[in-house]
C-alpha cells in the first residue's frame, strides 16, 4: 500500500544483470573519505534486520547473484557499494546511480567488537548520506516491527532520508487474517513514522510486488536533479 504519488512508466526500468561492484568498505575512515568525495551521490539504500532476505530482494530487483546471499544471519558486515544503470527506453537514456548493501542491524550473534563498528559505519553513512537517496528497511512480514526495527526507526528519524518500508516474505502467510492484520497496521505506521511515504507488501522469492517496488524505485530516481 502506497500514499499517492504518480509512478513512472513502464519505459523506464533497472537494467538487470548489469549492476556492478565497487568496493566493500568496513574502515570509518574509508567511509567518510568516499562519502566525502560523492557528497551528491544519486541511489538507494538498502536495511534491515539480519535474516529478513534483504540480499535476495536486491538480487530480485537487479540481478542474480549482485548480492551474495548467506545462510549465516549477519554476514554483511561492511557497507557494499554498487553502480547501476536506469533506462529510459523512451528518451534513449541510461542513467547509473549508487546501490548501497547495509550491513543488518538486530543480531546478537557478533562480537561486541562488531557491533560497535557496524553501529559506527552505520552512523557515519546516514549522517553524511545524501538526501537523493533513497532508504528502504526491509522487515519480515511474518514479524514486523521488531524491537530492533523500531529502535532503528528511532535513530534514523533524525535523518532526512526518504524511506520506503517493505516487508518481505509476504508469501510466508498463509491466511488471508495473517494478511490482513498485517496491512490493517498500515495507517499507524504511517502516522507514526512521518519519513516512510511507502509500504510495500512482498516477496522476494516468489516475486510478489516487485514490479511496483521498480516502479516506486525508478520514480524516485527520476525526480532527483541532476
Amino acid at each position: 500500500m502506497k500514499k499517492k504519488e504518480k509512478a513512472k512508466g513502464e519505459s523506464v526500468n533497472i537494467q538487470k544483470g548489469k549492476a556492478e561492484f565497487l568496493m566493500g568498505i568496513d574502515k570509518i575512515e574509508q567511509l567518510q573519505t568516499w562519502l566525502n568525495e560523492h557528497h551528491f551521490m544519486s541511489g538507494v539504500a538498502f536495511v534491515g534486520r539480519s535474516n529478513v532476505g534483504k540480499s535476495s530482494l536486491i538480487n530480485s530487483l537487479f540481478g542474480k547473484s549482485t548480492a551474495r546471499v548467506s545462510k549465516t544471519p549477519g554476514r554483511t558486515r561492511q557497507i557494499n557499494i554498487f553502480s547501476f544503470p536506469v533506462e529510459d527506453r523512451e528518451t534513449k537514456t541510461v542513467k547509473q546511480y549508487y546501490l548501497f548493501d547495509v550491513p543488518g542491524y538486530g543480531h546478537a550473534d557478533v562480537s561486541k567488537e562488531m557491533s560497535r563498528n557496524w553501529g559506527d559505519l552505520l552512523d557515519m553513512f546516514f549522517r553524511m548520506c545524501s538526501e537523493k537517496i533513497l532508504l528502504l528497511n526491509i522487515q519480515d512480514a511474518r514479524h514486523p516491527l521488531q524491537d530492533s526495527d523500531t529502535a532503528f526507526h528511532d535513530y534514523i528519524k533524525a535523518f532526512d532520508l526518504e524511506t520506503y518500508l517493505m516487508f518481505n516474505k509476504i508469501d510466508k502467510l498463509k491466511t488471508q487474517s495473517e494478511r490482513s492484520r498485517l496491512k490493517n497496521i498500515t495507517p499507524e505506521i504511517y502516522k507514526s513514522f512521518k519519513w516512510v511515504k511507502q509500504i510495500h507488501f512482498i516477496s522476494a522469492e516468489k516475486g510478489d510486488g516487485l514490479k511496483e517496488v521498480e516502479a516506486a524505485l525508478v520514480t524516485f530516481l527520476s525526480r532527483i536533479p541532476d
